[in-house]
């Protein structure tokens, strides 16, 4: 396996008359070896092109990306020890599974048929050798993937889960030092993505392969990735652990993106009262918030700043009884919809033209009926503030962008 560096790498296309347009700008990353990093944001956001410059399929406007320690930007994509898993699976129709897996090695090979075998007895036994060592690398691979008795079979008799783990086996029996994946399971159904999620992260932590990943989907972001990149507009906005993505967003735009159903954002003012108590204020709740969490610069008492306020959807509870309403700590609003799901349930609530979304159990939400007033219960201690012209998180010590 093999470290990943890409350092201030750009990339820009040609525009017509009006110039050229960035497409990926001055990403620096460094990936581990043994790491499964995911790159993940919107559609048009530079993802799959930083990729494709990795694997060389892309060429790189400026900035350099190693593997190993080598510079790779003049290094073509087959010398480059990479293998590249692909969104539409490319396997070859007219060949059955084993020779899909073999196609790559058997390329390669450095004993080929010819007039020489039929003479020298020492070629034909490395010739053998060799296809000896195909055979085993292909079998090893489909063992791995839980493939074996698909090895006779033609790409058009497997199903999509099957087509994807014969793509996955074809990069596998190289033995790269990096794998690439372009948004491998985007094709498959929903039930089946989840499924070939785990197959993933249980193949990387049986390989500890490098591995980089490229999807749209926040959810297969958090549940495979051992770092997530995300970014927006060719800028890395962030990058860390799913846990400090989810829980610390450097910014408005990562704690959208991150999270299913998306956070909450209420635009309000802040103040720091005379009293040294920290206070929210909206059309929809007046909520005090504990000031220690945030970097106000220097806010002055008595002076407010325009913010933003983010809740994620299970931080808002409905509110059980007098007890836990409290007047500092509420929203209240009317319920639009209820959507449950089994276990859990989500409530949209329309609090003074702001819609929010608030997750509980389904014994918490009960009695909620759709068009009725309900109440919600607010923790302040999870909240999280964003600065309103920048969309930066005001948050003590957090993990900076593009680190």
């Amino acid at each position: 396996m093999a470290t990943v560096h890409l350092r201030a790498v750009s990339k820009s296309y040609a525009s017509g008359a009006s110039g050229t347009t960035r497409a990926v700008e001055s990403v620096d990353l460094a990936i581990a070896d043994g790491e499964f990093v995911v790159l993940v944001g919107p559609s048009g956001c530079g993802k799959s092109t930083t990729l494709r410059m990795i694997a060389g399929l892309e060429d790189v406007s400026g900035g350099t990306i190693s593997i190993g320690e080598c510079v790779v930007n003049d290094v073509a994509p087959k010398d480059r020890d990479i293998a590249m898993v692909f969104q539409n699976y490319a396997l070859y129709p007219h060949l059955n599974v084993r020779q899909n897996l073999s196609f790559g090695l058997e390329r390669r090979r450095a004993f080929k048929s010819c007039w020489r075998g039929l003479f020298d007895s020492a070629y034909r036994s490395k010739r053998a050798g060799e296809r000896a060592a195909i055979t085993a690398r292909v079998e090893a691979a489909a063992r791995t993937l839980g493939i074996e008795q698909l090895l006779h079979r033609q790409p058009r008799e497997l199903s999509g889960g099957q087509r994807q783990r014969v793509a996955v086996g074809r990069a596998l029996v190289r033995d790269p030092a990096v794998f690439l994946f372009d948004e491998p399971l985007s094709n498959l159904d929903a039930l089946l993505r989840t499924e070939m999620r785990t197959e993933l992260r249980i193949l990387h932590r049986r390989l500890r392969a490098t591995m980089v990943y490229v999807t749209h989907d926040q959810e297969e972001a958090m549940s495979l990735a051992d770092r997530i990149v995300v970014m927006k507009d060719g800028v890395v906005q962030q990058v860390g652990s799913p846990a400090e993505i989810y829980g610390r967003p450097s910014n408005r735009f990562v704690a959208g993106f991150i999270g299913t159903p998306p956070m909450n954002m209420i635009d309000g003012t802040i103040t720091l009262d005379a009293d040294s108590t920290l206070t929210f204020r909206s059309a929809c709740c007046t909520l005090t918030l504990p000031p220690g969490r945030f970097d106000l610069d220097g806010l002055s008492r008595g002076h407010e700043r325009p913010v933003t306020l983010g809740i994620r959807p299970e931080r808002l509870s409905p509110a059980v009884g007098e007890s836990n309403v409290s007047a500092h700590a509420n929203v209240t609003g009317r319920v639009v919809a209820v959507e449950r799901y089994g276990a859990s349930a989500d409530v949209v609530l329309s609090a003074s033209g702001i819609r929010l979304i608030a997750r509980a159990s389904q014994e918490c939400t009960t009695q909620i009926r759709e068009g009725e007033n309900a109440t919600m219960t607010v923790d302040v201690n999870a909240a999280h503030l964003f600065d309103s012209h920048t969309g930066c998180a005001l948050a003590r010590a957090i993990r900076a962008p593009n680190r």
